[in-house]
């Protein structure tokens, strides 16, 4: 294999890393979605959601890139789905996510850079941005839950989701736009 094949190898393979990452806080933050929506939690719920829909983005960003070099984007995810979390889990344990994350990120995004490829580095660069608005938020919410204990919860508890954008395939078909 040549030196540029081998640089080229080592792209797709960070970017597959990346979105097996990405494939994971999907499952995660939907099964948190459903929890908090369940426990009436209806704001929490509807901020992860759109938190997991830019996850999903990011997937596709990913694979694409990988696709554009030759590769195969990978379908498994980085870890295990953590189930039936409590509220006061929640926040932290996603703080900590999207915190390891944006430091796995740079790396790879340095990694993209020694192998020549500052494209996908760029690439990284969007997507560690958005990840850090995502920490941001759940690292305050977790800071809330621990500051204010029961009285954030009593005044999060009964509300309802923000009008959180679905809309698939079908409904824009429907509409007739597709985005």
């Amino acid at each position: 294999m040549s030196d540029k094949a081998k640089e080229k190898q080592n792209v797709i393979n960070v970017l597959n890393q990346a979105r097996k990452m990405e494939l994971h806080a999907i499952h995660q933050y939907m099964n948190q979605h459903y929890n908090l929506d369940d426990m009436d939690y209806g704001e929490l719920a509807g901020n992860i959601k759109l938190i997991s829909i830019d996850e999903m983005r990011h997937a596709e960003q990913f694979a694409e890139r990988v696709k554009e070099l030759g590769g195969e984007p990978s379908s498994d995810l980085s870890a295990a789905v953590v189930k039936g979390q409590e509220v006061r889990g929640i926040f932290p344990y996603d703080s900590d996510l999207e915190d390891n994350t944006i430091a796995r990120y740079n790396e790879f995004r340095k990694q993209c850079l020694e192998n020549g490829d500052s494209l996908t580095a760029k690439l990284f660069d969007a997507i560690i941005a958005e990840e850090q608005e995502h920490y941001n938020y759940f690292d305050n919410v977790a800071t809330h839950i621990s500051t204010l204990g029961d009285t954030y919860l009593s005044k999060i508890a009964g509300s309802k989701a923000a009008s959180v954008p679905s809309r698939g395939f079908v409904s824009a078909r429907e509409a007739g736009t597709q985005d």
